[in-house]
């Protein structure tokens, strides 16, 4: 081999290298990867609405809740706003048919995960219940749908199914 093949197998090299190290770049942009330190506010915010108590529906948001923190672990809030018969998923004692497994991982959730649960208060007049009605790890706001809106005044996204 000549020095001149020497020398562009070489510069070859060298950009390959150049052009590796610039996507290799892009992929941590793509996957997420942050200037953020661990204890920094999340960049991502996301509350859900729970207004029915169906099995299913309960399950594919507990379910994507799941996923987000998969997804995001720290860097994410997240927040569950329950009113009507959702708000059985957040009960001591629910009176439509909320299953144990769904309300151990959601109150999990809540402890491990620093998920926010929110009673609706009118919801919880209609049905006569207390405050001993709802779970430790929710808290009571007067109007769910107020504070689904305070959620997203703090730019939280909506999601509802």
């Amino acid at each position: 081999m000549d020095k001149r093949q020497t020398i562009k197998t070489a510069a070859i090299g060298l950009l390959a290298g150049v052009f590796a190290s610039r996507s290799g770049a892009a992929n941590e942009t793509q996957t997420g990867a942050s200037d953020r330190f661990p204890g920094d506010p999340p960049e991502h915010r996301l509350v859900y609405q729970v207004n029915h108590a169906q099995a299913d529906y309960i399950d594919h948001i507990i379910n994507s809740l799941r996923a987000m923190i998969v997804k995001y672990g720290d860097n994410v809030a997240l927040a569950v706003v329950a009113f009507g018969p959702g708000l059985h998923l957040l009960a001591t004692q629910p009176e439509r048919p909320i299953s144990e497994e769904a309300r151990a991982r959601i109150a999990g959730m809540a402890k491990d995960y620093g998920v926010e649960l929110v009673a609706c208060g009118n919801t919880m007049k209609a049905l006569g219940w207390g405050p001993d009605r709802i779970i430790a790890a929710a808290r009571i706001e007067e109007v769910g749908a107020a504070a689904l809106m305070t959620y997203q005044e703090k730019g939280y996204a909506y999601i509802a199914w």
